[in-house]
């Protein structure tokens, strides 16, 4: 359940695990969703169904990426743009100094 949320991560964990508690009263998992959704006061049930989707990712039960794994690649990219960055800064500064070699010295 990655992103910032203005749920707390408690009211979504709840509500994944009530979906899947009273999911056998329900003819289909949507109408369980939007039955929970409408109980917990969830903005809409496309969120829950969200939730629900990404927990079953994390536990291994459905192909995707995990949280923990979107995490680690969040952090990665943020890692390489940094990096980046500072290499063009380098680069930059060794450009300027090389410049600054090349020219001749002059006394007054």
């Amino acid at each position: 359940m990655p992103g910032k949320s203005p749920y707390p991560a408690e009211l979504r964990r709840r509500a994944v695990r009530m979906v899947a508690e009273v999911r056998p009263d329900y003819p289909t998992e949507w109408a369980t969703i939007n039955a929970v959704a409408t109980k917990l006061g969830i903005g809409t049930a496309e969120t829950l169904r969200a939730w629900v989707r990404q927990a079953q990712i994390d536990e291994g039960g459905r192909p995707g990426r995990s949280t923990d794994e979107s995490a680690e690649l969040k952090r990665l990219r943020r890692e390489n743009a940094e990096l980046r960055r500072a290499n063009e800064i380098l680069k930059a500064a060794s450009a300027f100094f090389a410049a600054e070699l090349d020219r001749p010295h002059t006394h007054s």
